[in-house]
């Protein structure tokens, strides 16, 4: 034996979607049902272990047998779920180096995350049954007791035998449209290195994270007290019967003399500007009770194991056009920061549950615990958190494949990259905090909005006006940039040209340390470290504005599969960002034995013993990989006894 393709159906009375994995099957009700699986891509055959069948021996060993590969499509849930039928307690799960995910494989191709999707856009003969949707509800899930079905809680193989002959069908089938898709990539195989890197992942996952389960209590009970306070500051202000209502806020607003639209968190902030005391006041009640701090500690409550770590919060490509981790449960990729001076004192509070103190002090209760949630991650007993982040990376790399010296110079003697560019658009010098240091705001609004094509729309977009830069100064300041930056602007255009000509006329060029190809019905542009970014059936289209593009299917903005248009600087943000990625799992590599609990964007959390020095870990984080000379990095980091934002 050498593959062993799996795909499982599971019973937990744990809602999946709202816990993860890890959580789920730690139900003292979980478990596994079917258990379909093929030998070496032989027939799939179904074992019924709601009904009392067993899974042979051999295929058993197998699961511990690191020779033999496994596969299913999101592998996780089955080395998940499957250790916990081996009898794994909390906290150790099957080795995932001889496991392989198709799910991994299709979103190398730029496809869906989805069976279904991967099966409906490869035209597979064999596609998941849509059937399976009604099925798992039937038979995975609890249902609601009621007359008709004798007040039971749970349907099991015997209430319909119908539906799980059918549910078994399904089973099998999902295997054969797995195999389906291994067959259909077969000529575009994952390299080494990226099965690597998602073996890491795995590592990473199914270590977690700790979590301060006092904390998390305090907060949400803090949250619970502090919203009806302010909701019944409300009501006496007001006199409605539902002050979180929009319509009855905003109805009571034109009844005050204060018209708007929307009362979006931006639009509150104008109207606060100008509003009388009465109606300022109830709008920065309705600002606090906007504050959505307590979902994430609801999250950490959902997805806390029986160790007190949260597992499962990465997903590996999950961002299929780039191949940059995407967050799952608790969402640690949009945190909000924190900027308490005293976060220590006052994480403190909350944690002895000192309403009276936290409203005292920092009157804004429900932003306080807002900027208190990253502290509720914490390292294990003795050891402390060493987090570490790379400096300006999407800016160094964007000069260093397009050959901006400048750019590159400011680096190799550490400066400030904002100031630096500010100087370089204004002719003079400037420095934080220091000579002409109003201007480095523009140069950081500018880096931060222009560097993949954006003009003004996009330095609006990024809080160019919020930030009191005016209509008038926005185009002068597009072209100020531009100026500075020719080799860049250039490198949007080399791009554009070679992604058309790999397109139009199926030519190889290589440019940038860059190769753009075309073959078999996609468009590849392999990166320096090897990694291909894949785009599907691109074709040469008509942009809005009425002049040629490239066109190629993916998940848009609406989630859904679709025909996208693209152009030079796009194709550049992709490469700069997926380069990123690269660097960022090159480091993990390097860092791999030092217990890495998390990773934000291009920052890494380590578990660390006291005695591990943080300058040795920043240093190995920026060491160049192999694949980038030329590249400076840098990082830099702190030590903390709980997660934050330094």
């Amino acid at each position: 034996m050498k593959t062993l393709s799996i795909d499982i159906e599971t019973y937990s009375d744990v809602p999946l979607q709202k816990t993860g994995v890890y959580r789920y099957v730690e139900s003292p009700n979980f478990e596994i049902l079917l258990f379909a699986y093929s030998v070496d891509s032989q027939p799939v055959q179904v074992i019924d272990l709601a009904c009392g069948e067993q899974i042979p021996k051999e295929i058993l060993l197998a699961l511990e047998d690191e020779t033999v590969i496994k596969w299913a499509f999101n592998a996780t849930f089955e080395h998940i779920c499957l250790s916990r039928f081996l009898g794994y307690p909390t906290g150790e799960y099957l080795e995932p180096e001889s496991w392989r995910c198709s799910m991994i494989w299709a979103a190398t191709m730029g496809l869906p995350l989805s069976l279904e999707g991967v099966g409906a856009v490869l035209g597979l003969e064999k596609q998941k049954l849509s059937e399976g949707k009604d099925l798992i509800k039937y038979f995975c899930q609890p249902c609601a007791p009621t007359k008709t079905n004798g007040q039971r809680t749970r349907n099991r193989p015997f209430h319909a035998p119908n539906k799980w002959a059918m549910f078994k069908k399904y089973n099998i089938r999902d295997v054969e449209t797995e195999m389906g898709i291994q067959q259909r990539l077969a000529k575009f195989p994952v390299p080494a290195q990226v099965w690597d890197e998602y073996h890491m992942d795995q590592e990473i996952n199914d270590r977690g994270v700790r979590l301060d389960m006092e904390l998390v209590a305090a907060a949400i009970e803090m949250d619970t007290r502090s919203r009806t306070e302010l909701t019944e500051s409300m009501k006496e202000i007001t006199e409605l019967e539902n002050p979180n209502s929009v319509q009855q806020m905003k109805a009571w607003l034109s009844d005050n003399g204060l018209e708007t639209d929307t009362l979006g968190k931006k639009a509150v902030a104008e109207l606060l500007k100008s509003a009388p005391p009465k109606l300022s006041q109830v709008l920065t009640l309705r600002q606090q009770l906007a504050k959505s701090s307590v979902r994430k500690y609801q999250a950490m409550e959902k997805t806390v194991c029986a160790d007190g770590r949260a597992r499962g919060m990465f997903q590996f490509y999950g961002a299929n056009r780039t191949g940059r981790f995407s967050g799952r449960n608790i969402q640690l990729q949009n945190l909000p920061q924190n900027h308490l001076s005293d976060l220590a004192e006052a994480r403190s509070l909350v944690h002895s549950g000192n309403f009276e103190a936290v409203e005292l002090l920092y009157e804004d209760v429900p932003d306080t615990l807002s900027q208190l949630i990253r502290t509720a991650f914490i390292p294990r007993e003795g050891t402390q958190f060493l987090v570490a982040d790379f400096s300006a990376i999407e800016a160094r790399v964007i000069a260093w494949f397009a050959g901006e010296k400048w750019r590159q110079e400011v680096f190799a003697k550490g400066g400030d990259i904002y100031c630096a560019s500010a100087s370089q658009m204004f002719k003079v010098p400037v420095e934080k905090h220091g000579i002409n240091g109003h201007l480095r705001q523009k140069g950081k609004i500018a880096e931060l909005a222009l560097g993949y094509g954006g003009s003004v729309g996009a330095l609006k977009a990024m809080g160019a006006l919020d930030m009191g830069l005016t209509e008038e100064e926005l185009p002068p300041l597009v072209d100020a940039w531009r100026q500075s930056n020719p080799n860049i602007v250039k490198f949007w255009w080399d791009v554009d040209r070679a992604v058309m000509e790999a397109v139009k006329f199926k030519h190889t060029t290589s440019d940038y340390g860059l190769t753009f190809s075309c073959r078999s019905g996609m468009l590849f542009i392999t990166l320096p470290s090897g990694r291909k970014l894949a785009y599907v059936k691109p074709k040469i289209g008509t942009n809005k504005f009425g002049g040629q593009c490239i066109t190629y299917e993916g998940v848009g903005a609406a989630k859904k599969w679709e025909r996208l248009d693209s152009y030079g600087p796009k194709f550049v943000e992709n490469i700069v960002q997926a380069t990123a990625r690269d660097i960022l799992c090159y480091a993990m590599q390097t860092l791999r034995c030092c217990s890495i609990v998390m990773h934000i964007h291009d920052e890494v959390v380590i578990e660390a013993d006291h005695r591990m020095s943080l300058d040795a870990v920043c240093e190995q984080m920026g060491r160049t990989p192999p694949w980038a000379k030329g590249l400076l990095l840098r990082a830099d980091g702190y030590a903390t006894p709980f997660y934050k934002k330094d």
